[in-house]
């Protein structure tokens, strides 16, 4: 028999908030926390906004700043992600087996120095042979060495086993905007399978630095509305024009429900099903006829026992870009044939940008919000119809609804697609 996986703890620290009730709270007052990018000057780029965490240091979370400040920004986010979650969870209090105890990430690499790097490199080779010796001996007078190792995608995975003592698997997946989805997934099947009672899961990323905004600007990906940043993310609206990247971590405690029973934790809900797919396709573009996403979004339905009926809202991967959404359209469609106008659909990146990596888990966190409270978060900037976008989009405004069951959808670059279903604990 399968064993089952529910949710104990959950953290966040996004661009709406550093803790889960003030990010819901802003969520279902339809808040924007898109502005100015100021943590670099953006000056001469064709997007000069974004979705930046604001006034975040780890003393929030009892961790003294001095220990992490030369550490990734993702990995600080990741340190207050996971202190509310294991806090609320309880598990370390619970005497859990350290070996049962592991950490699945989704977290992309943090901000590398190679605007240095390559200014050193141009130097070295600019009056004469180039000299591997003393170009060593200046990286490691100018460049901070173990600063440069904490950008490492992996990193956030191996401080948090340390911090909580987790002995158990560890491992990090960075596919894209799939990352911290697959991250739960993953999790969720070694429990499943009895190799862990408790993951630590989830996602941490920050694309918020000349690099990123040059690798994605350069895919003219990025939304442009600088002067009206708060409106600048729009999914399925028909003046949209690319996406607002965002900053951030989410982190769950998934346990084997008996292992949560026996020991009173307070049970958020049940991860009812993981799908995975690829497109198979191309690296940038969604496949045109959703093959990817309707297979994820099958797969996670058919894993969770479920019929469509049963589905009660769709979080949607929704990134404000023209052929994603009308694609994931035409795959809800596909997915849900003539129930697909009837079920709830909505993107919360318009409110809080697109966090990359951190993107899946964090929607999962507001899926499970809103199965608990049973209000669904609204997609702001909703205001030109689009044709070919003809969901019920839950436009501007959060509306109450009692649901059991809700779906979220992840979809990276290079054709990685993710489907989560969570839900009410069930008998």
């Amino acid at each position: 028999m399968r064993r089952r996986v529910v949710v104990t703890g959950i953290g966040m620290v996004n661009p709406l908030g550093h803790d889960v009730h003030t990010v819901w709270s802003a969520l279902k007052e339809s808040k924007s926390g898109v502005g100015q990018i100021s943590i670099f000057d953006p000056a001469g780029y064709p997007t000069t906004i974004a979705a930046e965490v604001k006034n975040w240091d780890v003393s929030r979370c009892g961790e003294d700043p001095a220990q992490w400040t030369h550490r990734g920004r993702h990995t600080r986010f990741a340190i207050g992600a996971a202190h509310q979650a294991i806090l609320q969870s309880g598990i370390l209090d619970s005497k859990i087996d350290p070996v049962r105890l592991g950490v699945y990430m989704g977290a992309g690499e943090g901000n590398q120095d190679f605007v240095n790097f390559t200014t050193m490199m141009a130097a070295a080779v600019k009056d004469g042979p180039f000299d591997l010796g003393a170009f060593l001996r200046k990286g490691r007078e100018v460049l901070d060495v173990n600063a440069e190792l904490e950008q490492e995608p992996n990193m956030p995975a191996a401080h948090l086993a340390a911090l909580f003592d987790a002995q158990g698997p560890n491992s990090n997946c960075l596919t894209a905007c799939a990352a911290s989805s697959q991250a739960v997934g993953e999790a969720t099947e070694l429990i499943r399978c009895g190799d862990a009672d408790a993951m630590i899961a989830g996602g941490a990323h920050s694309m918020i630095h000349p690099f990123g905004l040059t690798g994605f600007s350069l895919l003219t990906t990025l939304s442009q509305r600088n002067e009206a940043p708060e409106r600048a993310s729009r999914p399925f609206d028909k003046e949209r024009d690319g996406f607002v990247l965002g900053e951030g971590a989410a982190i769950v405690i998934l346990e084997e429900y008996e292992h949560a029973r026996r020991r009173g934790a307070e049970i958020f809900g049940e991860v009812l099903g993981y799908g995975s797919t690829a497109d198979a396709y191309r690296i940038t573009d969604i496949h045109p006829e959703g093959r990817g996403a309707i297979g994820c979004m099958r797969n996670a339905i058919a894993d969770a026992k479920l019929n469509i009926d049963e589905i009660g809202y769709v979080n949607a991967h929704g990134t404000s870009t023209a052929v994603n959404d009308r694609t994931e359209t035409l795959a809800c469609k596909g997915v849900f044939g003539d129930l697909a106008k009837s079920i709830p659909v909505s993107s919360t990146k318009s409110m809080m940008g697109h966090l990359i990596a951190a993107a899946g888990v964090t929607e999962m966190i507001v899926c499970l919000m809103a199965i608990r409270d049973g209000v669904l978060p609204p997609t702001i900037n909703q205001e030109t119809s689009d044709p070919d976008c003809d969901l019920d989009y839950i436009p501007n405004v959060a509306r109450p609804s009692k649901i059991k069951v809700a779906l979220n959808n992840s979809f990276g670059f290079g054709g990685q697609n993710v489907t989560l279903a969570v839900g009410q604990l069930r008998n």
